[in-house]
């Protein structure tokens, strides 16, 4: 009883109410159109004439629903005024039994506007007008041969207050009955809640590669600035020449981290204006070379067709390697840093072997530096690896080795 009495105090219960009148008043331009057989074949019985128009009108209205523009209208509505969670509809060819489902929801939403109109209309007209007899009104019951007449006293104030709480009770029934049916009938279908499923996989997964691309491309090229700027510190005073080579490196790849983040930015707000980067094998001497103005010492094993290794797999196989450097860097412990590149014909082999321990090597210029990890690296060359159906291995080589090892599948086109 109380949660009655409170949807009779919740101002959802009178916007449900709204959008069931709404929907039943829209319905009127279409009665004209549903009067006409009955106004040709004028020789009906009038039984017969009500039951043609009010088919003809409901057949006109669900047939307004078979439009997909209607069915969007109508789930937005809902949200707003019945307080009704619903997704919007997903783009995908519908069974016929699942177009089916507007029509219906428009036909009962225009019949049960309509009775909740007629019925709620009267209630309130009587609770407004019964009470002293205002306009002249006068009110008769009857029941099983008895009547009663409230009069003008206070008894036509208890019946007044009565039909006002029986139209907000309508208005309950009302919202309730369409809040009921909203989820059924304008609600996601079995073939569409599949498809949206696959629209939040494969934007999970679009999210999921730009962070790998993110974290490969912006960490790795902190780590290295950090580093040049560093090494720039160092020798500022020593050697200015080695120290403006630093600077110019940390400028270009701020320049390069900034397009990788633009392209990302772009991608996360659904705008178009961005182009993806696409840095290849080819672009591998300029990481290098980054590398090197870093303080690193890099000594490649570059053999093979590097040139036969297009699209997506060199993409991959330039972002494994800079995600391999970067580790080096970040926990390395100095010492030479062997990148290895062979390009066969099944088959791309990438190797990077650093130097772990307390002791660096000599004629390194970048030491052990304590850098902050997130953890992610590893599993996502794994990941990343796993899509292009390729092996990975890393982990200690030797008492003072790290090593990352990668082979991927090469397949050649024709």
């Amino acid at each position: 009883m109380l949660r009655g009495i409170r949807s009779l105090l919740r101002g959802s219960t009178y916007t449900g109410m709204l959008f069931a009148v709404l929907g039943a008043f829209a319905s009127l331009p279409l009665l004209p159109f549903a009067m006409l057989p009955s106004l040709v074949w004028s020789s009906a019985p009038y039984g017969v004439q009500v039951a043609l128009t009010l088919l003809l009108w409901a057949a006109l209205t669900g047939a307004v629903g078979l439009a997909r523009s209607t069915r969007r209208g109508l789930t937005a509505a809902a949200r707003r005024l019945l307080r009704v969670a619903l997704p919007d509809p997903a783009a995908v060819p519908a069974p016929a039994a699942d177009r089916l489902r507007t029509p219906l929801w428009l036909v009962l939403h225009v019949a049960i506007g309509w009775t909740g109109a007629l019925v709620g209309g009267l209630l309130l007209l009587l609770g407004l007008t019964l009470p002293g007899g205002w306009l002249d009104a006068e009110l008769k019951l009857s029941l099983f041969g008895r009547s009663a007449d409230p009069g003008d006293g206070w008894a036509s104030w208890a019946v007044a207050l009565g039909c006002l709480l029986l139209a907000a009770a309508v208005c309950a029934a009302v919202t309730s009955a369409l809040r009921a049916l909203a989820p059924r009938l304008l609600g996601p279908s079995a073939a569409e809640r599949l498809a949206l499923a696959a629209e939040r996989e494969r934007a999970l997964a679009e999210r999921n590669r730009l962070a790998h691309e993110l974290h490969d491309s912006i960490g790795h090229t902190l780590t290295a600035t950090t580093i040049q700027a560093a090494v720039a510190g160092e020798v500022l005073a020593a050697d200015p020449v080695a120290a403006r080579a630093a600077l110019r490196s940390i400028e270009e790849s701020a320049r390069s981290a900034l397009e990788d983040l633009d392209y990302v930015l772009g991608v996360l707000r659904e705008q178009e204006s961005q182009t993806a980067p696409t840095r290849t094998l080819a672009d591998l001497p300029e990481l290098l070379d980054r590398l090197r103005h870093a303080g690193a010492v890099v000594q490649p094993d570059l053999s093979g067709d590097l040139a036969q290794i297009q699209g997506t797999l060199s993409r991959a196989a330039y972002r494994i390697l800079q995600e391999g450097l970067t580790n080096a860097l970040r926990h390395g412990a100095g010492g030479p840093i062997q990148v290895r590149v062979a390009a066969a014909p099944d088959g791309l082999e990438l190797g990077v072997v650093n130097r772990t321990g307390a002791g660096a090597g000599a004629g390194t210029g970048a030491g052990p530096r304590a850098f902050p990890t997130s953890g992610h690296g590893l599993p996502g060359l794994a990941e990343r690896v796993r899509l292009l159906h390729g092996e990975m291995e890393s982990g200690a080589d030797g008492p003072h080795h790290w090593r990352l090892a990668v082979r991927l599948p090469v397949r050649l086109t024709a």
